[in-house]
């Protein structure tokens, strides 16, 4: 597959129309991250876990640079986070036509900085997920496209989870995400758990089994 993206896959126990998994890992890290979930999950899926496009020193990738001012306020470089929210709607087209999956039955799982491209991809190009796993993030409005309402999103449907003391993203952020997804009208599910900036063993069970029942 020519993509401008670096990824590793873990094939699909069925030879056709397998359940596509695409993962986007979190700021500073890499695609060995989250597919460490992959010998976990279920075997018919087909699982590609991307890299970000920016490296990072001394290590690590971003999908978009944080800049810091004098006062250690950031801000996010939108420029390039939408150039990156692009390049994954067009990798997912990518691994449609590259591999033996269904087209109709994509799912994006992505944690803290590519759960808020997950957000963004699904929000902006509908038409090319079906399901989203949204850990430890948050809807960034900056990130996508204007005539939002005009989409189509009803077949879509998002598990979003945070950790009630995350220290990194605030979990009022994430707290926001299920009210403008109903006022979509789109299908969601939160949770809390009581944890920091990552994934605890009871949200990843929880997560298995919300994909399990819609693959």
């Amino acid at each position: 597959m020519n993509s401008q993206l670096h990824y590793i896959t873990r094939p699909s126990s069925l030879k056709e129309n397998a359940p596509l998994l695409i993962m986007c890992h979190g700021y500073g890290s890499d695609e060995n991250d989250l597919f460490s979930f992959a010998k976990e999950l279920s075997e018919k899926i087909f699982i590609i876990s991307v890299r970000a496009p920016y490296p990072m020193q001394p290590y690590g990738n971003a999908w978009y640079a944080i800049n810091f001012d004098a006062h250690q306020n950031k801000w996010n470089d939108v420029e390039q986070a939408t150039e990156s929210r692009d390049k994954i709607a067009a990798f997912i087209d990518q691994a449609c036509e590259s591999y033996p999956v269904d087209i109709n039955n994509v799912t994006l799982l992505g944690f803290s900085q590519g759960t808020i491209l997950s957000y963004a991809v699904a929000l902006s190009y509908p038409k090319k997920v079906k399901n989203i796993i949204a850990l430890s993030g948050y809807i960034s409005d900056d990130m996508l496209i204007d005539n939002l309402e005009s989409k189509d999103h009803s077949h879509l449907d998002f598990y979003c989870s945070h950790g009630s003391v995350d220290q990194v993203i605030p979990v009022d952020w994430a707290r926001k995400a299920p009210q403008f997804l109903n006022t979509l009208n789109i299908k969601n599910t939160y949770s809390e758990f009581p944890v920091g900036h990552g994934v605890a063993p009871q949200n990843f069970y929880e997560f298995r089994s919300w994909l399990e029942k819609r693959i």
